[in-house]
């Protein structure tokens, strides 16, 4: 089966294929290109440390996690701020100049001479760099259908983690040939050429990206496209995003609640590679001493492992109907089974390789977890979809703001013991909540079959759109 094909997920009417094959080469190739970016900044950051880094500028203790703490403090405040402004500043405007402000700090960063120097420039390169991850997911979720999203997500994210997984092999490359040039170590060299290869993507995104389907003013899209994308997707209320009133209705929902919680369990899954633990592992190692190409290119493992487990994850419930929830009890046995084997075995170096590459299948859930809000979320207001998606992302950088500090830090290396126990509490606490946001999935699930009112273009039950006292449209609210 051709990429096309995979990603078509045997639709069949013309128009709509050629549409499709439209809008994801634009939609996918600027989102991607994009968040291969994002990532290749952030991962970068520990592959100059390992490289260099550390050493030139005078880190020391958890100076490396204090910044990273900084960069998810300024990550987090800019969430739901960024997605809102979507509402207001169209996306092919807003994402690209996120990309030349972000772009210019990373090549600031090149300047820096001391460990706060770096953290002030994250602080606000984070802010921009939040625009991405819940920006592009919400514009998936306004193009594609559900049969389609999870596909689109899988590669979405499986860009990111190409980012992080390059990124070892860039900073190698930059070591051997540039290290030195101009008076500049190789590290420096990374960050500024970082910056540069992002100008030019941002520029594609400015003139070609289409927005969404109601306000798409894309040269490549007919009248009879742009129509078509109207229709595939259900038609639903709108109210501004912010007002009092919206606040009220968006917290009178299970929806918020539930997904934030998820995706913050979810994100402290992620810790071990998230916080480059096996790269930390490696240079803390008691017995070993790794050279800076392994340094680098060992822990290239763990995103490949996450690349192919977000795609077989994502193809997987895509072609099962959304079965999201899956990947939610593959956490949870992934987690227990890894950190318990290091535990187990603390003086195993091929066993802590192992876990470490293993865990990096828990990227999984970047994918599929957001899909399965858009697809909860598709037959509510598109402001709450919004909100809920960006609260996800905010919820867990709020806690990863401490929680890896308090159980990850460099000084915690080679064994990180205090993270592997954390790691099996949040493991379990995965299974368990991915169980009770199914039931309250099939709950509401149930009750819009009984209202017996169904979505333009897709043929299922939604909610009934009518108008509230004040003469407002809105949709009378499912709540379990």
């Amino acid at each position: 089966m051709g990429f096309i094909e995979y990603l078509r997920g045997g639709q069949s009417a013309p128009g709509e294929r050629k549409l499709i094959q439209k809008l994801d080469f634009f939609i996918l190739t600027f989102c991607c290109l994009m968040y291969f970016l994002n990532y290749l900044d952030r991962s970068n950051l520990t592959n100059a440390y390992v490289t260099g880094m550390r050493e030139e500028l005078g880190f020391k203790g958890n100076q490396l996690n204090q910044i990273n703490t900084v960069f998810t403090v300024g990550y987090t405040i800019a969430q739901v701020p960024c997605n809102l402004a979507l509402y207001y500043v169209k996306p092919r405007i807003f994402f690209p100049s996120c990309m030349v402000a972000w772009a210019c700090l990373t090549m600031v960063t090149a300047a820096a001479q001391h460990p706060r120097d770096i953290m002030a420039i994250r602080f606000f390169q984070a802010m921009f760099e939040a625009s991405t991850f819940v920006g592009t997911h919400y514009i998936l979720g306004s193009w594609y259908t559900e049969k389609e999203l999870g596909k689109r997500s899988g590669i979405f994210t499986a860009s990111g983690l190409a980012g992080t997984m390059i990124g070892g092999f860039i900073q190698t490359g930059i070591n051997s040939s540039m290290d030195g040039r101009s008076g500049l170590s190789g590290w420096r060299w990374l960050f500024i050429i970082d910056g540069i290869i992002t100008m030019p993507v941002a520029v594609y995104g400015f003139f070609l990206f289409p927005d969404t389907p109601r306000n798409t003013t894309a040269p490549y899209l007919t009248a009879e496209e742009r129509a078509l994308a109207i229709s595939r997707v259900p038609e639903v209320s709108e109210r501004t995003p912010i007002s009092l009133r919206f606040l009220k209705y968006c917290f009178s929902t299970w929806y918020w609640y539930f997904f934030v919680i998820l995706w913050i369990i979810a994100g402290e899954t992620e810790s071990f590679s998230t916080n480059g633990l096996l790269a930390l592992y490696m240079q803390s190692h008691p017995t070993k001493n790794y050279t800076r190409a392994q340094l680098n290119n060992y822990p290239t493992g763990v995103p490949a492992v996450g690349i192919v487990s977000t795609l077989f994850w994502a193809t997987l419930t895509d072609y099962m109907g959304g079965k999201r929830y899956l990947v939610g009890y593959w956490i949870g046995i992934t987690g227990v089974i890894t950190s318990a084997l290091i535990l187990a075995y603390p003086n195993n170096t091929g066993i802590h390789f192992g876990m470490y590459y293993w865990a990096g299948s828990v990227y999984a859930c970047q994918a599929t977890f957001f899909a399965w809000a858009n697809d909860v979320l598709r037959y509510e207001e598109d402001s709450l979809r919004t909100v809920v998606l960006a609260s996800m992302n905010m919820g867990s950088n709020a806690i990863n703001a401490w929680w890896s500090i308090v159980f990850y830090g460099a000084n915690f290396a080679p064994y990180f013991t205090r993270g592997m126990w954390a790691m099996i509490a949040v493991s379990i606490a995965m299974a368990i909540w991915t169980a009770l946001l199914m039931l309250m999935q099939f709950r509401t699930e149930k009750r819009r079959q009984q209202e017996g009112v169904f979505a333009a273009g897709t043929g299922k039950d939604t909610d009934i759109i009518a108008p509230d006292q004040g003469g407002e449209v809105t949709r009378s609210d499912v709540k379990a």
